[in-house]
Formats: structure tokens, sequence, C-alpha cells
């Protein structure tokens, strides 16, 4: 198995089904609630370590019921959880989750997510040893992800940044990326243009060294100074999209770390990323490696 180090959030779901989103000032009587384990980095660990590969977790978690609860979870995912500081008087991090007709809206609010320091990636800089990859979102503070950037970077490992929820990176950061993964809307706000090939262009330009950007029911695009494709996503029956972005970039890493290349690698996080939207939930529904394979084998 390859390792991958994962720096990134880790929250307690909760999720409501509704029938549609309610509008500004609007109440709505729901269907079934639930809570389920998420946050995009715990999303990513668990992709990473379903599909294959030796996760690696760096993050914080409250010293509460949740936070004891995620870790277990995580645990039990076989992840390793020696990056996880618990800290005292703060809560772990929470996303309230409605989910209509396979859609989500979705609020934050990261709980000790907010405290991950640049000082704590430097203290488990062991961990990046022998990684072939590192992964990154932006649901921790920025100074913990352009640290992790550098320490992977010094390790030799491959870095995969989603750069979700958007928030504005110095060049230095973007510099420090080999794979940039993110949607429509993060790669306009990123690239100031809605023009996709453009935004490849202007981000390729900064240093980054490929890009993927994925597209929901249309799968995925690509780019790097070398090629540029698309690969479509297989027809499946949509229950809940929460999550699925997550596992593809997970998948990717996965791939990507395994040797292959970039477009073989997208496709096989696009089929993981549909199997991801046939289940409730974020962490629960991400798919082992047979069901993936499975998938391919029939697309």
């Amino acid at each position: 198995m390859k390792k991958i180090v994962v720096v990134g959030s880790i929250n307690m779901d909760l999720i409501m089904e509704t029938p549609r989103l309610p509008a500004l000032g609007e109440t709505l009587l729901g269907g079934p609630f639930s809570t389920a384990p998420g946050g995009k980095g715990a999303n990513q660990s668990a992709a990473c370590a379903r599909l294959g590969a030796e996760a690696v977790h760096i993050g914080r978690l409250g010293d509460d019921l949740f936070g004891r609860q995620l870790l277990e979870v995580l645990k039990d995912e076989g992840i390793d959880t020696s990056g996880i500081a618990v800290t005292p008087d703060r809560s772990s991090g929470v996303a309230q989750i409605c989910v209509a007709g396979g859609d989500n809206s979705i609020i934050v609010a990261p709980g000790a997510n907010a405290l991950l320091s640049a000082r704590d990636v430097r203290d488990h800089r062991d961990l990046f040893r022998e990684a072939r990859a590192a992964l990154f979102q932006l649901e921790v503070p920025l100074e913990a992800v352009t640290e992790g950037l550098r320490l992977a970077r010094s390790e030799g490992a491959l870095t995969i940044l989603n750069p979700a929820p958007w928030r504005p990176l110095p060049d230095e950061t973007l510099a420090l990326v080999d794979v940039f993964v993110p949607n429509a809307i993060e790669l306009s706000q990123c690239a100031m243009t809605a023009n996709r090939e453009k935004a490849f262009e202007k981000l390729l330009e900064t240093g980054v060294g490929a890009v993927v950007m994925t597209a929901g029911s249309d799968g995925a695009y690509f780019a790097s100074s070398h090629r540029s494709g698309h690969v479509p996503a297989p027809s499946v029956n949509v229950v809940d999209s929460t999550g699925a972005g997550d596992t593809f970039t997970g998948a990717l890493a996965v791939s990507l770390a395994e040797g292959h290349q970039l477009q073989e690698a997208v496709r096989f996080g696009v089929h993981a990323g549909a199997l991801a939207c046939t289940r409730l939930g974020a962490l629960p529904a991400i798919p082992r490696r047979d069901e993936v394979e499975a998938l391919l084998a029939r697309s």
C-alpha cells in the first residue's frame, strides 16, 4: 500500500432530508434526520483507506462526545490517527447538511478545526516520511495547509490541493501544488474567469503542475503542460451528492500514488465519486475498491 498523508478537517455531519431546500425565512417540515462522520479531510482520509492506501491524518478534534466518536470512526477505518490532537474547551467541527433530491446545502461550524496551526503540522513532520502523496483542503487554516505543502514537497510527496471552501490563495501556496482539484465555481474564483480553458492556462502559469476540475454528472476535466482532456461520469442513481468530491479527490490521490497517469487517475476518481452519490451521507457513502473496479469494468 502507498502512504498518503491528509492534512484537514474532521466534522460530525448533521443530516436532514427534505423535499426541497427552504427559502430565506421559511420553515419546512423535513424528513429523516441522521448523524454521520464527515469533514473534507476525514472524508478524503477514509477514501484513501477504503481504496487501498495507507492513510495518515493530521488534524484537530474537540474534547467532546462528537470528537471521541469521530476518532474511533477514523481508527476503525484503518487510518493512522497519531497526528490528530484533542483540543480542550473547544467543540469538534460540525456540518449542518440539508439534502433535497440528491442536491444539498451545507453550513460548517469549524470548531477545533480552526485551531490547526503550522506548528501542529511541523510537530508531525515525521508522518510525511515515505509518503507518496499528501492531500489538503481549506476547512483548516491556510497557514497549516501551506506548511503541510512545504513539508510534503521536502519529503518528495506529490501535493494535491482541493480548494474548498474557497478562499484567496497566495502565489507561494499555489506554487507548492502539484495537482489542483477545484469544482467549476472554485476554478472561476481562483482564476477570475468562467472560461475553463483560460482558467486552466492561468493556473498552470502560477506553477501548479496539473488542474483537475470536477463537474458533477459531467465527470471531470483535466489539464497539464503535456495534455488536457475530459472524463465523463457513468450513469448512476443519485441519492445524495454530499462527499462525492472528497471521494473523487481521495481516489485520484490513490491512483496517482500508485503511479498511474493523470487521465487514468481521473477516470478512477470519477467512478469512485459517482458511486458515492448512490448512498446517503459523506464518509459512510465512500465505496470500497472492488466496487469502483467493478463499475470501471462495466463502463
